[in-house]
């Protein structure tokens, strides 16, 4: 099962046409790149954290243009691209391994420091991957409750971690809740854990993030080698659909990773696109701008509408609907808008993902009809 971190070589451009094909697909891509409009017979997707407006004009022309090596490993690339990511983040390839989307690196992440003996510990709530990986690896999976701002319990999770912890997941910013942990918290968190322990921060949504107290982990890596960083091109880039995620860190945690690793696990039309992408210095401050300020609308619509939302410095919002959110988002399907699940230990709380305008004010105001508030002036 185990690869190393390069395999067979070819020689050409990356990509192949196929690519473009599946951004037709009106479930997988609910909006137009350019213009973001929603396809005139599918329902408005909002529950998938997904970003509307696709990828980028040059990542799509990438997908088109490149179309010779549809019949090759992309291995060539997949060095290309780790040497990409390296330079941006200025560390060595050796520090970068490539996943399908950041899920296959959480589940590396798993096999090589979870298992039998070795516990995973994370918040509750958080993204479910990583207790879901460990379950299957018969590790001992422990969740310390949010705080009661929403955030995670730093501190509770250090102390979790003393004993027999392999792994331990920060989602920061935090799916579903949005909410963050400061520079400082996360800096004196990976101080407490053993160094035993891999502290995997996942920043899917960090380039949505403009509140001065935080930081990306990739700041401790050098002090704290036990600190692996997760990244992926699915939010802000746009590319959920052709799935490319990668990690940095300290080259032992990242060769333990690689182990586990897909062979060929990076397609050769994403990583054409990703290169484009990552090329692109007006792409991210673009992106950014267009959702942010989207779901600022959003915010100051519930609070208009007497709805309690949970500040979120992400690509959506969570909202409190007074009740269990199931029939809510029973009702928004019936009105052919999808909305985030239903969260165990948040019942009464509905995430949304932030869409285009157009999409945001069409969930407004079906919210309004579903579940009537009392109006602010």
């Amino acid at each position: 099962m185990t690869t190393p971190i390069s395999r067979r070589t070819f020689v050409g451009a990356v990509g192949f046409a196929a690519g473009a094909a599946l951004l037709e697909m009106p479930l997988a891509r609910p909006a137009d790149a350019e213009s973001g409009r929603s396809e005139p017979t599918g329902p408005i997707l909002l529950n998938s954290n997904e970003n509307p407006y696709g990828p980028s004009p040059a990542a799509l022309a990438a997908l088109v243009a490149a179309n010779s090596v549809a019949n090759r490993y992309p291995d060539v690339a997949e060095d290309a691209m780790r040497a990409a990511i390296a330079n941006h983040h200025g560390v060595r390839p050796e520090h970068v391994v490539l996943g399908c989307g950041s899920s296959e690196i959480l589940q590396m992440a798993d096999l090589a420091f979870t298992g039998p003996g070795r516990k995973a510990v994370a918040a509750e709530t958080t993204f479910e991957a990583v207790l879901r990986y460990a379950k299957v690896l018969r590790a001992d999976p422990v969740t310390v409750p949010l705080t009661p701002d929403f955030r995670h319990d730093l501190t509770k999770m250090a102390a979790a971690c003393q004993t027999g912890a392999g792994l331990v997941y920060v989602c920061n910013p935090n799916n579903p809740t949005g909410s963050i942990v400061s520079g400082d918290e996360l800096a004196a968190f990976c101080s407490r854990v053993p160094p035993t322990t891999t502290i995997l921060v996942d920043e899917a949504y960090f380039h949505f993030v403009q509140d001065a107290s935080y930081r990306s982990a990739l700041e401790w890596i050098a002090k704290h080698p036990n600190v692996v960083v997760a990244r992926t091109f699915s939010k802000i880039y746009g590319m959920a659909g052709l799935r490319l995620g990668y990690a940095v860190g300290a080259k032992e945690r990242i060769l333990e990773m690689a182990k586990y690793a897909t062979s060929s696990n990076a397609n050769a039309a994403v990583l054409a696109a990703a290169l484009a992408a990552l090329s692109d210095p007006e792409l991210v401050p673009r992106q950014r701008t267009l959702l942010n300020d989207t779901r600022r609308w959003l915010v100051v619509e519930m609070s208009r509408q007497g709805r309690t939302t949970i500040p979120s410095h992400a690509n959506f919002v969570m909202i409190d609907v007074g009740g269990d959110v199931k029939a809510v988002i029973q009702a928004f399907r019936d009105r052919n808008i999808l909305v985030g699940r239903r969260f165990p230990s948040l019942p009464n709380w509905l995430r949304v993902t932030i869409g285009t305008p157009e999409q945001v004010k069409a969930f407004a105001a079906a919210f309004q009809e579903i579940v009537p508030g009392k109006a602010v002036a």
